[in-house]
């Protein structure tokens, strides 16, 4: 994800945080009423790691190892993560594993403007860069969007939903942006 422009990746992400932390919202996401699309993850792997003693930096060992200021890949946790891994039938690609976890950020991050959680696109902008790091010179989820084109990135999320789950289909708002070549600045 660094290379799409966040500032660290998820994993490192889930490092910092903690991953008691990261198990703790996992949980309350999937156990919120927010139909499928939070589906797609395994929360006893987050959990597991927590029981283990492995709560990321703060524990000094979490998917990363910790020795000062060196980090080094946690030698243990290939072999744990076997059992949560399903095994893939190709390759994939860099550009694909990011517009995944991306669509999934923007879906999120649409379905906000379309609950009237956030007050408009530029405020959900600012909010997402600022808040949460998203690649800052992409200019938020929405101006993203735009940028690549709602329709197209829509096509892609169904193509997703197709091989991995429902917790990939896009939200109303994006569907009906798509089907009306909207932006979401003009």
């Amino acid at each position: 994800m660094k290379k799409f422009g966040m500032p660290v990746g998820p994993i490192t992400l889930a490092d910092e945080v903690g991953i008691d932390v990261t198990s703790h919202v996992a949980s309350f996401l999937s156990n919120a009423d927010l139909g499928q699309r939070m589906d797609g993850g395994n929360i006893a792997m987050m959990q597991n790691m927590v029981d283990k003693g492995w709560l990321g930096k703060k524990s000094n060992k979490g998917f990363y190892s910790y020795d000062g200021k060196k980090k080094t890949i946690n030698p243990d946790v290939k072999a744990y993560l076997k059992d949560y891994v399903q095994p893939l039938d190709r390759k994939l690609e860099m550009e694909e594993i990011q517009d995944r976890m991306v669509s999934r950020f923007v879906n999120e991050a649409a379905k906000c403007l379309e609950d009237d959680i956030i007050e408009n696109p530029v405020v959900g902008d600012i909010g997402l860069v600022f808040g949460t790091g998203f690649a800052p010179f992409r200019g938020g989820p929405f101006r993203y969007l735009d940028q690549v084109g709602v329709a197209s990135y829509v096509d892609k999320m169904h193509k997703f939903a197709d091989n991995y789950g429902a917790q990939f289909e896009p939200c109303q708002l994006l569907q009906d942006y798509a089907a009306t070549d909207k932006k979401f600045h003009s």
